[in-house]
């Protein structure tokens, strides 16, 4: 069963259903109980429909109903990562009634809080165990209680959750629902851990490699995940070809216009991967808030103008002596264009940078799938576009 729990915990959703597949539904239900519940809900939902309520009722302390009932929530929600609990009592309940109750309950399950609710099960108080050490046997819940505690909504986005929890390190956090009742509680490290899992699976997205693959993923299910992504960006490179195929006889009567295409293209990717890597970081901490769109297009598309403008002096530079070596009549006005080209470029690429994460999020999608695919594209099509398209027009009068 350890082998098992340590295969399901580094694979993908899939892979770990096809695994659990083979094993009881009581097997089954003790591996999903030990990792993370966010996690499992993914894996129960590989595995066949009629299966799932079986494995759910063999899952202890009935934490399996929690995991069916979690599925309405959606994903990178705080609902999705939510544990029942067991240690909730009445404000009435004495302190030797709550601690002879917890002898059994922590028999079954780890106790951090003890949740105190009023009978329609809305959440009035948390009780620490230092609470319940230091009071008289004789006190109620109601004496020693927190009460109005913080709580979370099973709702929250993951990342909003985390703004607000950063600052208080609970072990663990109450969730209520509108009406304030308690659904459920969520312990802070399992927010941590998804959390850096979410961050962790971003770089991956950006170039098409799905965020459930694990080290353990199996190579052909690691193949289904890629290769898709792999046809999308060969289809994409055939579109920058074609820019370059449109220009063919500009860089069949200079070829040094081929030379510096790597060039171009090369700072151009950085600048837009730059702003990027800026533009998601900002959207997943939050900071983008909604208005600031045109207030980040704008910067990023002046930063990329005036490193473009810098970088492209010393590309122009370059371009100027390779073609004075070649005695190139142009060479001046080649310069002057990779110059101009550089500058322009790189401020669309900036613009491209941040602009198609925020297109993803409003078309519904993960912003950073497949977003270097599709910013490899813009930007190689804009700079090439751009440079062959100025030295067609101004050396070759095109």
């Amino acid at each position: 069963m350890e082998r098992l729990l340590e295969l399901v915990k580094t694979t993908d959703s899939i892979s770990a259903a096809k695994a659990l597949a083979e094993r009881t539904d009581v097997e089954a239900a003790q591996i999903l109980a030990a990792i993370n519940p966010g996690f499992a809900i993914e894996i129960l939902e590989q595995i066949d429909e009629e299966r799932r309520p079986l494995i759910a009722a063999a899952a202890p302390n009935g934490i399996g109903q929690l995991w069916l009932n979690d599925r309405q929530f959606e994903e990178g929600t705080v609902g999705r990562l939510m544990e029942r609990p067991l240690a909730v009592f009445r404000p009435e309940a004495t302190i030797s009634e709550v601690i002879d109750a917890l002898r059994e309950i922590i028999k079954k399950t780890f106790v951090v809080y003890v949740f105190v609710t009023e009978a329609d099960g809305r959440l009035v108080g948390v009780v620490a165990f230092r609470e319940l050490l230091f009071a008289s046997k004789d006190q109620t819940l109601a004496a020693v209680m927190i009460r109005n505690p913080f709580a979370l909504s099973p709702n929250a986005q993951l990342v909003d959750a985390m703004r607000e929890v950063v600052t208080r390190h609970y072990p663990a956090y109450p969730v209520v629902d509108e009406q304030g009742r308690l659904v459920g509680s969520v312990r802070g490290q399992v927010m941590f851990e998804q959390q850096t899992f979410e961050i962790s699976a971003q770089a991956g997205s950006m170039v098409g490699v799905e965020k459930e693959e694990r080290l353990a993923t199996p190579w052909l299910q690691a193949f289904k995940f890629r290769h898709p992504w792999l046809q999308l960006n060969l289809v994409t490179a055939f579109i920058a070809a074609g820019v370059v195929g449109i220009f063919q006889q500009a860089i069949n009567e200079i070829v040094l216009l081929a030379v510096f295409l790597p060039v171009l293209a090369g700072q151009c990717g950085n600048t837009g991967c730059q702003a990027l890597a800026v533009t998601l970081r900002g959207m997943t901490l939050g900071e983008l808030k909604p208005g600031q769109s045109k207030r980040l297009l704008f910067k990023e598309v002046w930063l990329g103008w005036w490193n473009g403008l810098i970088v492209g002096v010393v590309a122009g530079t370059g371009m100027y002596l390779m073609a004075n070596w070649q005695d190139n009549p142009n060479a001046l006005l080649l310069a002057g264009i990779t110059v101009v080209s550089m500058a322009t470029s790189c401020a669309l690429s900036g613009a491209a940078g941040s602009m198609i994460p925020m297109t993803m999020k409003r078309l519904g999608a993960d912003p950073a799938t497949a977003s270097s695919i599709f910013l490899t594209t813009a930007t190689d099509v804009v700079s090439m576009g751009v440079f062959l398209g100025l030295a067609t027009w101004l050396v070759l009068g095109g």
